[in-house]
């Protein structure tokens, strides 16, 4: 059995690669002023891509880590977050003809957001930093 103990040189290293996934995507896709010219799909494809990579990132580094439910709450958050964004899209594309929903398209491009920041690493680190206390007598 692993230590439960986490090595803070991995976990700090993969938040920088996660801020550095995320800072190119807003620099050079999210943030530029010509995104329009960009075709929708191909800014999907875009934005899919830097959620995988940021999603690889990590599961990577928090495996190198070694704390197994830190690793099984990040898969299962970013399955459940793909899911809901597959079946807003799926919804959007075949039940919505013509306008897409704003409000819905918002939503899920919400859940892409939190997905690709690195807010969800952070609170899992946080999560784990706040379990390794011992309770106040």
């Amino acid at each position: 059995m692993k230590s439960q103990k986490p090595n803070r040189y991995h976990y700090i290293l993969g938040l920088v690669v996660i801020l550095l996934f995320y800072s190119c995507y807003l620099i050079f896709f999210a943030d530029k002023k010509n995104i329009d010219f960009i075709p929708r799909k191909l800014r999907h494809v875009i934005t899919l891509g830097f959620t995988i990579a940021v999603y690889l990132a990590g599961i990577t580094f928090l495996k190198k880590i070694g704390v197994v439910w830190m690793k099984t709450l990040w898969n299962i958050v970013y399955i459940f977050g793909l899911l809901i964004i597959a079946l807003i899209g799926l919804y959007d594309w075949v039940f919505l003809t013509g306008q897409p929903n704003v409000k819905l398209s918002m939503f899920a491009r919400a859940i892409q957001e939190l997905l690709m920041s690195p807010i969800l690493y952070i609170a899992i680190g946080l999560l784990y930093k706040s379990l390794l206390k011992p309770p106040k007598v």
